[in-house]
């Protein structure tokens, strides 16, 4: 008899999958119109909304670093989704209100504006890690089910990922700048359900198997930490720490990338400094921060999704069917289709390789081979574009389809090798090094983003000179070509790493 008799799946996975589903709708539908909002409502250049851009999605993968850590040692995972969902909504309606206000009082919509993104960035924080973390301890250890639970809640995210674009582009997207204000209330009620569904319940339906409530506060949590005036008062610094790095990182100094490689520098330092560690566990971990600058140049090419690429549909592609304009938020729901189509077809092609499926840095580099085509095709279909005329929407679509494909080549193969590698002392710790890979990499999407060139601007990026579209998208066929190249020539030496 099986050691784990029980079919299907817990209720639990069924709870979790709607809360992540709403809040993904939430994230993904306010991105989707993001920049739009900034510049055609609040009438920011396409520059100076790129950069701002990527130090809000840069900031949004370093706060699951604070909030991973107060849930684990003080609250517990499930105060800490709901602490976050809160937060996230009052986000939301904040930026509702600032897309109110906009065109009546500038400097009030401008300080909304801030104040909204940085309620974004703290809740995302407590809710993000925790919600995933909950997934995983559903099921008794070794159990066949959790691969599978984590493919249906990858569902989840992306059926969000997907309906949230549209809906929101629905809404706000529609040529008025006013009705921005209708895309942001969307988000903020799509997050309240996430917040209710949870709330309603987790208590019954988030037990392990043998009935026990999951993510609870921890035993020895300090009983100051959950008094309703400690909570107010950190969350409070918290979010205002956040608009305050926002704002300066936006306006005044740009320091986030000098924050996020030093705070690699020194998390490499302290462990490479272990005395504990073997020789070995070190090698597999120089691995792990290898993968991991790889994963800069995929991530920062691949989240023009929401900055240049935007910027590309909204004014350089032909969006007619027929009669009807396509939204141009709505571009940015392809990706998630793409996931939830593609997605069975990527497990079932390392399935049927057997013996011959690739190593996982082969894996990731073939992803970034495949970003370089996604580009090298949208490159090819604005070549011989004529300025001032329309392209097809069809560069758009199949650059998506390649760009999602190499995002599943990559994307759960770095998680999982990040895992496997990891010295059990520091899987947390090596686990933010690959979330400080993501949140330099979404700081140097916008960055890039902003040498978006139009209107006979010419951009430069490290002595590479673009006066157009072609050239533009080929600096990214370069960084992730040359990027693959260098993974695909030293794989067999990190494969021989990871077998030792």
């Amino acid at each position: 008899m099986s050691q784990f008799p029980e079919k299907g799946h817990p209720k639990g996975l069924a709870v979790l999958f709607a809360t992540e589903m709403w809040e993904r709708f939430n994230y993904y539908g306010m991105r989707a119109v993001l920049v739009l909002f900034m510049t055609k409502a609040l009438l920011v250049d396409k520059a100076f909304a790129s950069n701002l851009y990527g130090s809000y999605t840069g900031l949004i993968y370093l706060t699951p670093l604070i909030g991973g850590f107060v849930a684990d040692r003080f609250w517990g995972n499930k105060r800490s989704i709901i602490t976050g969902g809160i937060i996230m909504a009052i986000g939301e309606f904040i930026l509702f209100f600032c897309a109110s206000l906009y065109s009546t009082d500038a400097g009030l919509a401008n300080f909304l504006f801030y104040t909204g993104l940085g309620f974004m960035i703290t809740g995302n924080g407590f809710f993000k890690p925790n919600i995933s973390a909950m997934v995983g301890q559903l099921y008794p250890k070794g159990d066949r089910r959790i691969d599978p639970a984590y493919t249906i809640f990858y569902m989840g995210i992306n059926t969000g990922g997907a309906i949230g674009p549209i809906v929101c582009g629905y809404l706000g997207d529609t040529g008025n700048p006013a009705d921005f204000k209708w895309a942001f209330l969307a988000g903020g009620i799509a997050m309240l359900l996430s917040v209710l569904v949870q709330k309603l319940y987790q208590d019954k339906f988030l037990v392990d198997p043998e009935g026990k409530q999951l993510g609870n506060v921890p035993d020895d949590s300090p009983k100051a930490t959950l008094k309703p005036v400690f909570i107010l008062i950190g969350l409070t610094a918290l979010a205002a720490l956040m608009i305050g790095l926002l704002y300066i990182d936006a306006t005044i100094f740009s320091f986030l990338s000098y924050l996020l490689i030093g705070a690699v520098l020194v998390i490499g330092g302290y462990i490479f400094s272990d005395k504990s560690l073997t020789g070995i566990e070190k090698k597999k971990v120089a691995v792990i921060f290898t993968v991991s600058f790889f994963v800069v140049f995929f991530w920062s090419a691949f989240e023009q999704a929401g900055a240049s690429l935007t910027f590309f549909a909204d004014s350089q592609t032909d969006r007619t069917l027929g009669s009807y304009t396509i939204p141009t938020s709505f571009f940015q729901s392809l990706n998630s289709i793409y996931v939830v189509g593609l997605a069975p077809l990527f497990a079932w092609l390392w399935l049927a390789l057997k013996k011959n499926e690739p190593a996982s840095p082969t894996k990731m580099a073939i992803g970034l081979a495949l970003l370089a085509l996604g580009y090298v095709w949208i490159a090819y279909g604005v070549q011989s574009a004529v300025p001032g005329k329309l392209v097809s929407m069809i560069w758009l679509i199949g650059m998506y389809g390649l760009h999602t494909s190499g995002e599943l080549c990559l994307s759960p193969i770095g998680l999982s090798l990040v895992n496997k590698l990891a010295p059990a002392k520091f899987a947390s710790l090596l686990m933010a090094v690959w979330f400080l890979a993501n949140a330099a990499a979404n700081k140097l999407a916008g960055v890039l983003s902003a040498l978006y060139p139009e209107n006979g601007k010419v951009t430069q990026f490290l002595g590479y000179q673009m006066t157009n579209l072609y050239d533009f998208f080929l600096l990214f066929v370069i960084m992730s070509g040359i990027a693959s190249l260098l993974l695909f020539l030293i794989t067999k030496r990190l494969q021989t790493i990871m077998k030792m």
